[in-house]
């Protein structure tokens, strides 16, 4: 194989043992630009002739072993210079056999560095052919084994992650359109992995994009954040919306190959944590409902008027609840008004004053049906709005209602009604289960009230 008359190739070479002449030839046109393509390689390489002459070298070469070219080029072989005399015939001859196998072959040789210490290496050589089709040499780009083995594990740390990692991987590009999704990620955003591609997130989620999208931009200007996040979000399915929550982790890539850097994107890194989230929720919820009724027993035990016991319970069990508040009692076969929150505007519940007002539900009223059922009934507006909550005779705010009824003694007192306005959501089973709670102690002090004949409404 013909020597490159390039800088990188025609170096003078010393004399010595295992030296061979220098090729005063002109240069070959293209020489300039093989040099600098050789020297501009992220990899070791050097190249024999036939003959195992050095023929190439070029500068990560004579960064990892200190041999610059004009000391490289020339010898035959490695021996007496870069690699020990015990091992050189080895592998010179392990090298040189590339030209007679077909493809690539790798291996690993302890090389020597010009002050002497030894660095193992992982060699990738091939066999040159002529023009003719005759073995004309053998290239080999070589690095360092421990830097092999970053890379190696950098590749398959990313194939893993886009793989099977239990962790949702999507790496979106500076458009922050879907580049990379793993199986995680797909499975999470409810589609499949193809369909993503180059799709905008606003297509896949329906609330919580902005947040999605804007932590997306501030990785892309200002780096990678120092803690992961938590993001709600409602998926767009083919079963419907699904409200999800996702713990967040954002890294800015760049280029590692721009003298500045550049960024390429964002590796975004997710875990869906809703069911943990809504169970800490739970929980938070239970715990501070608990503190509630103990705070509203305290008080309402320091209460002379059962009645004012009762409205104490109320005030209390509101709090992060409801909006509103209305107690019906059931006097021989018509509920009557007996305490109401203000219709108006929020404040306690207090009782009506000038005597109970028989209130005109029409059938099938959700109160009507918590005294028929003996249970709670829950109900919303949906797209009804204010027409829902006047023909049911409850204040124009109200979109979502809870009834249930009060009994002591095993008799039915009336009926208690907790009510949300529309920024709430409608009531669920434990709202259910919270207001059955209330109604059991508001319905003992009515008892109470009764039996003392300090209400109007007893008898």
């Amino acid at each position: 194989m013909t020597a490159s008359r390039s800088e990188t190739a025609s170096a003078p070479v010393p004399d010595g043992p295992g030296t061979g002449p220098a090729d005063p030839a002109a240069p070959e046109p293209g020489g300039d630009l093989l040099a600098a393509l050789l020297d501009g390689m992220d990899a070791a390489l050097c190249a024999f002739d036939a003959e195992g002459v050095v023929t190439h070298w070029n500068r990560e070469a004579e960064r990892i072993l200190g041999w610059g070219a004009d000391e490289a080029v020339g010898r035959r072989g490695f021996a007496g210079w870069a690699v020990r005399a015990a091992d050189a015939d080895e592998v010179q001859g392990r090298l040189m056999a590339v030209m007679a196998a077909p493809g690539r072959q790798v291996h690993e040789f302890a090389l020597l560095r010009k002050d002497g210490s030894r660095v193992l290496v992982r060699t990738q050589s091939a066999g040159v052919r002529g023009a003719d089709g005759a073995a004309a040499g053998v290239y080999c780009a070589f690095s360092e084994v421990h830097a092999q083995i970053d890379l190696e594990r950098s590749i398959a740390l990313s194939e893993a992650l886009s793989e099977d990692g239990s962790w949702g991987v999507v790496l979106v590009d500076v458009d922050l359109r879907p580049t990379v999704v793993n199986s995680y990620a797909a499975r999470a955003l409810g589609t499949g992995r193809a369909a993503l591609l180059g799709r905008p997130l606003g297509d896949l989620v329906v609330q919580g994009v902005e947040e999605l999208e804007g932590a997306l931009h501030h990785v892309l200007a200002e780096g990678t954040p120092t803690s992961p996040a938590e993001l709600w979000v409602t998926l767009r399915t083919a079963e419907g919306e699904r409200r999800r929550c996702w713990r967040s982790g954002f890294l800015r890539l760049s280029s590692p190959l721009a003298e500045e850097p550049v960024p390429l994107g964002v590796g975004w890194l997710f875990r869906d944590v809703t069911d943990a989230k809504l169970a800490e929720q739970d929980a938070d919820r239970l715990r501070f409902r608990s503190n509630q009724l103990h705070r509203a027993s305290r008080t309402a035990a320091e209460c002379e008027d059962p009645m004012e016991a009762a409205t104490s319970h109320l005030d209390f069990a509101l709090a992060g609840f409801a909006d509103h508040a209305l107690v019906d009692l059931l006097v021989g076969e018509r509920l009557v008004r007996a305490a109401a929150t203000p219709s108006g505007a929020p404040g306690p519940v207090a009782p009506v004053t000038g005597g109970g007002i028989p209130v005109r539900y029409p059938a099938g009223h959700p109160a009507l049906l918590a005294v028929d059922r003996t249970g709670p009934v829950r109900d919303s507006a949906g797209a009804a709005g204010a027409p829902w909550a006047r023909e049911r005779q409850w204040p124009p705010d109200a979109a979502h209602a809870l009834c249930t009824v009060l009994r002591s003694r095993g008799r039915t007192l009336g009926v208690l009604t907790f009510l949300r306005g529309p920024s709430r959501p409608a009531f669920e089973r434990p709202d259910a289960e919270y207001a059955e709670s209330v109604a059991l102690r508001v319905a003992a002090a009515l008892d109470l009230a009764q039996l003392c004949r300090t209400s109007p409404w007893g008898g």
